[in-house]
């Protein structure tokens, strides 16, 4: 193992893939599949096993000589295993694979996968942490236990590497102080703050582009399908693309926003894996309101694991939940969903929508204004150009209406408490 490998090689690739004896679902590759090719493998073979884990090597004996053996018949540069291996299921499942023969998990192909889409310096430090920290055991456990007992400051790869995220942890304690001045600098401008998360391809990037802007997924770049977006602009498929948040700005009520679409949760990945892109995820937490985007088309059951697992990982209470793609509901089907999000959250409720033809986003835009921090003012003005001012400066912070009534201007303003603090002291006199 590399002292730093945090991207991964590619290549060939034999999946493995292993269930309980008493679950309820058959071993399947599938998933497995598509994150191997979002990493850049090429799958060329498959072992599957019904069985218990092995303590030593994962997959029982017989299985794991039949993988060494499908790795070799194939000429595989790796294997990757649909699970989380511990450094001695590691260490002897790697022994047994052809010379050369990379070994991969599946909390180690997530990581590569981030690592490959990591283009801000936020995001490569919290993968690069990420990374280390899941080498330090396996590292500790290759490395020969008579040169631990004689490492010195100098020449022990895993002091090296303790290092390492020790400084990197020291310059995202740095980052996250930014993020979270900017996130008060975006309030004190008047701006609700509002970010969306769930699980990849639940829809998110495409229910962003409806909530800031209206555009419809075509304008966005995309096709009409219901695939989330890796940025901005393009809707695709990407199970993994990045972990940069991406931030639109728009309106609710008339009032100024900051959209914010966070990075994707994803079916078996631990949540101290999660935790560790917490300087990314601070978005969701830092929000005036979270909104947990989850796909309505999924079984009753998928719907109620990946809710209850949401609120536990993204450690958010009370978000607004919007059920998306219920345009592929079959008719009565999204009673089911609504009472799942009621049962979770105790007694709140999810709110339909489709970010593909935009049912439902109007209602979804007002559950969202309806949370935001909100105070009202109202101000009974000289029409004068200090007042002319004055509106220009609440106007660019909150909803304002206002009324000419010859010498007077009457204002009613509704924005942030804060914000209309401030304007209570701006506001001219006669």
């Amino acid at each position: 193992m590399s002292r730093h490998a945090i991207r991964i090689e590619g290549g060939r690739a034999v999946l493995a893939a292993r269930v309980a004896r008493d679950a309820h679902t058959e071993p399947d590759t599938t998933e497995l599949e598509r994150l191997a090719e979002a990493a850049g493998y090429d799958p060329v073979g498959s072992v599957t096993q019904r069985r218990r884990e092995d303590p030593g090597t994962w997959l029982g004996r017989g299985k794991a000589e039949t993988l060494t053996e499908r790795a070799a018949e194939t000429d595989a540069d790796a294997v990757l295993v649909d699970g989380g291996l511990t450094p001695g299921q590691y260490a002897n499942l790697l022994d047994r694979l052809p010379a050369g023969t990379e070994l991969v998990d599946r909390y180690r192909l997530v990581l590569g996968i981030f690592a490959a889409g990591s283009a801000d310096r936020r995001a490569a430090l919290q993968v690069e942490a990420a990374t280390l920290r899941y080498e330090l055991p396996r590292l500790r456990q290759a490395t020969e236990e008579s040169l631990l007992n004689e490492a010195t400051e100098k020449g022990s790869p895993v002091l090296d590497a303790e290092r390492r995220v020790d400084r990197i942890e020291t310059k995202l304690a740095a980052l996250a102080d930014e993020a979270a001045e900017r996130r008060e600098e975006r309030r004190a401008a008047g701006l609700g703050l509002v970010a969306l998360a769930g699980y990849t391809n639940a829809g998110k990037t495409t229910l962003l582009h409806r909530l800031a802007d209206g555009m419809s997924v075509e304008e966005a770049g995309g096709t009409a399908g219901h695939d989330d977006a890796p940025d901005s602009t393009p809707v695709a498929d990407d199970l993994f693309v990045t972990l940069e948040t991406t931030t639109r700005r728009g309106s609710l009520g008339g009032r100024p926003a900051v959209f914010t679409d966070t990075v994707g949760l994803l079916d078996g990945v631990p949540h101290d894996l999660v935790e560790s892109f917490g300087t990314t995820l601070s978005a969701v937490s830092g929000a005036d309101v979270p909104v947990l985007v989850v796909d309505a088309s999924d079984p009753v059951d998928r719907v109620r694991e990946k809710v209850r697992v949401s609120l536990d990982a993204l450690d958010v209470a009370d978000p607004v939940v919007a059920l998306n793609k219920v345009d592929a509901l079959e008719p009565g089907a999204l009673d089911a969903r609504r009472d799942v999000v009621a049962d979770l959250l105790d007694g709140g409720e999810g709110v339909p929508v489709s970010a593909r033809d935009g049912t439902g986003v109007d209602r979804l835009r007002r559950a969202v204004a309806a949370r935001l921090p909100t105070d009202r003012a109202t101000f009974r003005l000289p029409n004068a150009p200090e007042t002319e001012s004055f509106l220009a400066w609440v106007r660019e912070r909150g909803a304002c209406e206002v009324t000419y009534e010859g010498e007077w201007v009457a204002a009613e303003f509704v924005a942030r408490p804060a914000v209309v603090a401030e304007a209570r002291g701006r506001a001219p006199t006669e």
